[in-house]
């Protein structure tokens, strides 16, 4: 049985570089999302100023409405972060469980090894015990008064 039992390598170092890429991804999420907002607003706010030609009350009216679309979308993918987040804090929990379970498969398979390590040796002594015992019956007088 081989298993992956060097430094960095195996499913807990996968685990870690999966979940160190997740969490950056997930900070840039945040970082552009914020930064969104707060560009939308402060143009939102820049727009929203009153000025008294119509086409430019019409104009500022659908810049303020856009920029509001925006912001709005960038607080729904704010949440959707939010909600992936608890996500994965619930399956986290997980993890351990994992740890327990991956602990006891380790245990077992080392208790395993060392059954068929028994076995072995068992075998081999009874090989060794019945090649004596053929021995001694090829070699005895019960045997030879037998085939006489």
């Amino acid at each position: 049985m081989n298993k992956g039992t060097g430094v960095g390598t195996g499913p807990t170092a996968a685990a870690a570089a999966a979940a160190t890429q997740k969490q950056k991804s997930m900070m840039q999420r945040v970082e552009t999302d914020i930064a969104n907002i707060v560009d939308n607003f402060t143009q939102l706010v820049n727009v929203a100023r009153v000025n008294e030609p119509p086409v430019r009350n019409s104009q500022e009216t659908f810049m303020m409405e856009m920029r509001a679309a925006r912001m709005v979308q960038a607080a729904d993918s704010l949440l959707k972060l939010v909600s992936e987040l608890k996500q994965t804090a619930i399956f986290s929990g997980f993890a351990s469980l994992n740890d327990h379970v991956e602990q006891r498969t380790n245990e077992f398979n080392q208790q395993a090894e060392k059954t068929d390590r028994m076995l072995a040796r068992i075998g081999e002594e009874a090989a060794a015990s019945l090649k004596e015992l053929e021995c001694h019956y090829y070699s005895s007088a019960q045997r030879t008064a037998d085939t006489e």
